[in-house]
């Protein structure tokens, strides 16, 4: 069983959570996932770390309530446990000798942008973070990377709520413009990676960006999470999750996490109906 220490509510459907887990904490590297389960009659599902201590024992993971485990999660206080937390998991992000680059997390994927715009800081890259939502509402993680040693902040949201109105991909073609990065890292919704691409490749700027396919065992064993990179099959659990985004074929991506939506919500309002918890 994994404790619980940790629990806050982002938004109205995002959630942080932290727990005990110390062999994990001592191995985990930005960019790495786990796979966990709430109870043993649970699904297993990927999550990105946050953050970790290694010195304390934590990990913490960001999620949004969008199925029928997401909301289990989310009713879940300090005190609780899980029982079965899996990891560290995947390729760690590579940090090392990237000189300028721009790191863009758009929604839930700010918490995985956040340890990795960390990473890349205390590498000695100079880190442009593009961070964009919805709304501000949605935005999340602003002040914690306001306190990282990078470059710059720009927040952008879909309605202007926050920062600057306008998708994250305005202000990556003016750094692509202005010649002041030489590569870039894309964090968030599939549609989002793939425009960031688009844009990137018409500057011959390199991007890295950090799939979230389908994924049932984390390692390698199922093919649920196979992606194309580049004509290739690939694996996101093991091969990724970061893969070269001017390669990926982002149309199967989004068709294949589309198969489940419907089902993925059945499950959830089924559950809203049982639980006595329900918000």
């Amino acid at each position: 069983m994994f404790p619980i220490v940790y629990q806050r509510q982002l938004s109205a459907s995002v959630f942080e959570m932290g727990v005990t887990a110390p062999a994990i904490a001592r191995k985990a590297r930005a960019g790495q996932f786990l796979m966990l389960r709430v109870d043993e009659h649970g699904e297993r599902i990927p999550l990105t770390f946050s953050d970790w201590s290694a010195e304390e024992g934590w990990v913490r993971f960001i999620f949004m309530r969008v199925g029928k485990t997401t909301h289990q999660l989310s009713h879940l206080v300090a005190g609780d446990s899980l029982v079965d937390v899996v990891g560290p998991l995947g390729v760690a992000t590579h940090v090392e000798g990237l000189g300028r680059v721009a790191v863009m997390g758009g929604g839930v994927g700010a918490a995985v942008a956040y340890p990795v715009a960390r990473a890349m800081a205390e590498a000695g890259a100079e880190v442009t973070v593009i961070l964009g939502a919805r709304n501000r509402e949605l935005l999340i993680l602003e002040d914690e990377f306001r306190a990282l040693p990078i470059k710059e902040l720009i927040v952008m949201t879909d309605d202007g709520s926050a920062g600057e109105k306008g998708l994250v991909t305005a202000p990556l073609k003016r750094l692509c413009e202005a010649g002041e990065i030489d590569s870039s890292m894309a964090i968030g919704p599939a549609i989002m990676m793939k425009f960031c691409a688009a844009t990137t490749k018409e500057f011959d700027v390199p991007i890295t960006v950090s799939l979230n396919p389908i994924m049932v065992d984390g390692t390698g064993m199922c093919g649920a999470c196979r992606v194309s990179v580049g004509g290739e099959t690939k694996f996101g659990c093991v091969d990724g999750p970061d893969f070269d985004g001017h390669a990926v074929d982002f149309e199967q991506l989004m068709s294949r996490q589309r198969v489940y939506s419907d089902i993925e919500r059945e499950a959830d309002a089924d559950f809203s109906k049982e639980c006595s918890c329900h918000l």
